[in-house]
């Protein structure tokens, strides 16, 4: 009786002490949720900011140049909200610094009084300008570490996010160079006239070359077809790719198509 009865108590104490164990685990399980749930919502918030107010946002997009240290890409549409993508101090001096710039203006920018003499001022500091016929938005990123983006609606007081690097950043960035792809460059030609220049395109050997891959053959087959060595084709085919912007040959293919560079059947 005597060791029946300490065996039953053993079985107890074990009993309470492992639900004891599984309670403390449950609270630690909570705890560490509840740390996590915290942690994710201030990376959210410090993630993106919202700026509110004509002064505030000029001042928050001054900043964002000013603290560039390599490169600085924007997007420009025919009507600023609150500044001018071109017209500010911030960028002469950041040029001035070696910060690289690449701007893609709406062509409504041409037309505005002061565009023609904002934009040579702009191509005289080696900025690299293009024109396309439509922004989808004004953006300006630096830096590909901060963005900002206007949220003005009609009749709303000027504001604007800015998203520092995140997954939303890295697709604003991916915006502004699917952008930046079909523009069309702009230079300073002679008597300051500002001119675009013709979309780049393949030469009649980067066709030719195109036409054969997409007739199924291989490399090699094309360059001894084409009497040329097995590297010039790989090197015009990577040429293509950069030009286009795509990362495999099928995306190549599908974009000579689209661009009518070779024809179907």
């Amino acid at each position: 009786m005597g060791r029946g009865a300490a065996r039953g108590r053993a079985g107890r104490v074990l009993t309470q002490q492992r639900h004891e164990l599984e309670q403390a685990e449950l609270a630690a399980a909570l705890l560490a949720e509840e740390y996590r749930a915290e942690a994710e919502e201030a990376a959210v918030h410090d993630l993106v900011e919202v700026v509110t107010g004509a002064s505030a946002v000029t001042h928050r997009f001054l900043q964002l140049q000013l603290g560039a240290q390599e490169e600085v890409c924007a997007l420009v549409t025919g009507k600023p909200l609150v500044v001018s993508g071109l017209e500010n101090d911030a960028e002469e001096q950041a040029a001035g610094r070696g910060v690289r710039y690449r701007v893609v203006i709406e062509r409504e920018v041409l037309t505005l009084p002061t565009g023609l003499l904002e934009l040579s001022a702009a191509l005289s500091r080696e900025e690299k300008i293009r024109v396309a016929d439509r922004v989808p938005t004004k953006l300006v990123v630096a830096d590909r570490s901060l963005a900002m983006v206007p949220l003005t609606g009609r009749g709303a007081e000027p504001a604007a996010i800015v998203v520092h690097a995140s997954g939303l950043l890295e697709s604003l960035m991916g915006l502004f160079e699917s952008v930046w792809r079909e523009a069309l460059p702009l230079r300073l030609g002679a008597g300051a006239q500002i001119t675009e220049d013709e979309a780049p395109g393949p030469d009649v050997m980067d066709l030719e070359i195109l036409s054969l891959l997409l007739a199924g053959m291989t490399d090699a087959s094309v360059a001894k077809q084409l009497d040329l060595g097995l590297r010039t084709v790989q090197r015009r085919v990577k040429g293509l790719m950069e030009l286009t912007g795509v990362t495999t040959r099928l995306q190549l293919g599908w974009h000579a198509y689209e661009k009518g560079w070779v024809a179907r059947g």
